[in-house]
C-alpha cells in the first residue's frame, strides 16, 4: 500500500500518531537509492531534518513527527527540513503535518517555476532560481555556461522546509554557516529564508563576474585582426546562456522587494533590514546582466559589420583581378576570330606589339587598383 493509502487508512486516529505510523511503514519499505548522489543515505527525499532551540541545534532522531512534536511542546524553536526532488507520495505526510497549501505543494514537487513569493495564511512560499557557472577550457558554439536549478522554501512560525531541484545549490554549507551564528539563527525561520535568499543572490553576482571573462574573450576575438573569421555561434550561445541567468535573477526583484518593505507576519522587522541588503545585491546583478546583454548585442552587430566589410573587400579584389584578366581575354578573343584581313597580322613585330600593349594596359590597371586599395 502506498503512503497516501496508509494516510487514508488512519484518518480516524489522532493525526500525529497516524503520521508516525505512516512514517514507520515508509521507512520499512524504503530501499537505499545510491544512484541518486544528492539524496540522503536512507534513499528518501529527506536530506536533513534538524530542530533548533534558541539558535542552537537540538540533538534528535531521524523521525520527523517526533522532532516536530518536541519543538511544538517547547514553543520557542523551529524545525528545518531539507528535501531534494521529492515525489508526490513522499510529500503527502509532510504536507499534512505542516498544513501546507496544495497549490504550493504542487509547485514544489513539479518545479520549473518562476521566482515568486506567495502567502497562504500563516505560511510563506518562496521560489528561487539557483545558478552556477560551468567551467570550460574554451567557449564554443555548444558550451554550457550557466546551469540552473530551483529552491522552494516554505516558512511557518515553527518550521522551514526547503525543496531543492537540480544537482547544484546544496544548502549544507549554508546550514553550517548559520549554525556557527546562533544569534542570527535564534531569530527563527525568517533568518533561514534570508540566508537562502542571500546565498542565491550572491551566486548571481559570482556567475555574472565569471560570465564577464567569457564576454571579454569574445570581444577580444571579434576585434582582433582577423575578427571577421570569429565564430558567431559563440556569441549567440553566450547570449542564450545569459538569458538563462536573466530569467533567474530579474523576476526575483519583486519578491525580494516585498520581503524587504512590506509587513509580513512571518518576517521579523529586524530581518527585513537584511533583505534590503539582498535587494541591493540583486539590483547590482540584474544591472550587470542587462549591460552584458546590450554589450553582446553590440559585439554581434560589430561582428556582422566586420563580415560585411570583409566580404566587400573580397569582392573588390575579385573584381580587380577580373578586370585585369579581361584585357588579355578580349585581345586574344579578337585575334582568335581567324579573319584574313586583320591589323598587323602579317607584320613581323605584330605579335610582340600585341603582348606589349596587353602588358601595358594590365600594368596601368594594376597600379590604379593598388592606389584605390582594391588590391
Amino acid at each position: 500500500m502506498s503512503m497516501a493509502g496508509n494516510l487514508r487508512k488512519v484518518t480516524g486516529l489522532d493525526k500525529v500518531s497516524g503520521l508516525r505510523k505512516v512514517a514507520r511503514l515508509a521507512r520499512r519499505r524504503t530501499r537505499v537509492d545510491l544512484s541518486h548522489p544528492a539524496r540522503s543515505p536512507l534513499g528518501s527525499a529527506v536530506v536533513n531534518c534538524v530542530a533548533y532551540q534558541d539558535g542552537a541545534r537540538v540533538p534528535g532522531g531521524r523521525d520527523l513527527v517526533d522532532t516536530v512534536e518536541r519543538v511544538r511542546k517547547k514553543d520557542n524553536g523551529f524545525v528545518w527540513l531539507g528535501l531534494h526532488e521529492p515525489t508526490d507520495q513522499e510529500f503527502v505526510g509532510i504536507a499534512d503535518l505542516f498544513d501546507l497549501h496544495p497549490l504550493a505543494v504542487e509547485d514544489a514537487v513539479e518545479a520549473h517555476q518562476r521566482p515568486k513569493l506567495e502567502r497562504y495564511d500563516e505560511t510563506l512560499f518562496a521560489v528561487f532560481k539557483t545558478v552556477c557557472y560551468v567551467e570550460h577550457k574554451e567557449l564554443t558554439a555548444t558550451s554550457e555556461v550557466v546551469n540552473t536549478g530551483e529552491i522552494m522554501v516554505f516558512v511557518g512560525t515553527d518550521f522551514v522546509i526547503t525543496v531543492r531541484h537540480g544537482r547544484h545549490g546544496s544548502l549544507g554549507p549554508l546550514r553550517e554557516e548559520l549554525e556557527a551564528d546562533p544569534h542570527q539563527l535564534s531569530k527563527g525561520p525568517a533568518a533561514v529564508l534570508h540566508a537562502i535568499a542571500d546565498h542565491v543572490v550572491d551566486d548571481y553576482v559570482n556567475v555574472t563576474d565569471s560570465v564577464q571573462a567569457d564576454i571579454d574573450q569574445v570581444e577580444a576575438d571579434v576585434f582582433a585582426e582577423n575578427g571577421a573569421r570569429a565564430d558567431a555561434g559563440r556569441i549567440y550561445q553566450l547570449k542564450r546562456e545569459l538569458l538563462e541567468l536573466k530569467r533567474a535573477a530579474v523576476p526575483l526583484a519583486r519578491p525580494v522587494q516585498e520581503l524587504a518593505t512590506r509587513p509580513i507576519r512571518a518576517i521579523d522587522p529586524e530581518i527585513q533590514a537584511y533583505f534590503r541588503d539582498v535587494s541591493d545585491h540583486l539590483l547590482r546583478a540584474t544591472e550587470q546582466i542587462a549591460a552584458f546583454d546590450e554589450l553582446l548585442n553590440s559585439i554581434l552587430q560589430a561582428h556582422l559589420a566586420q563580415v560585411t566589410v570583409s566580404q566587400n573587400e573580397d569582392m573588390r579584389k575579385i573584381t580587380a583581378w577580373a578586370a585585369l584578366i579581361a584585357v588579355p581575354t578580349m585581345v586574344c578573343g579578337v585575334y582568335g576570330m581567324n579573319f584574313e584581313h586583320m591589323p598587323e597580322l602579317h607584320w613581323t613585330f605584330g605579335y610582340p606589339l600585341v603582348l606589349a600593349v596587353i602588358a601595358t594596359i594590365c600594368l596601368v590597371l594594376y597600379r590604379g587598383f593598388r592606389r584605390s586599395g582594391w588590391l
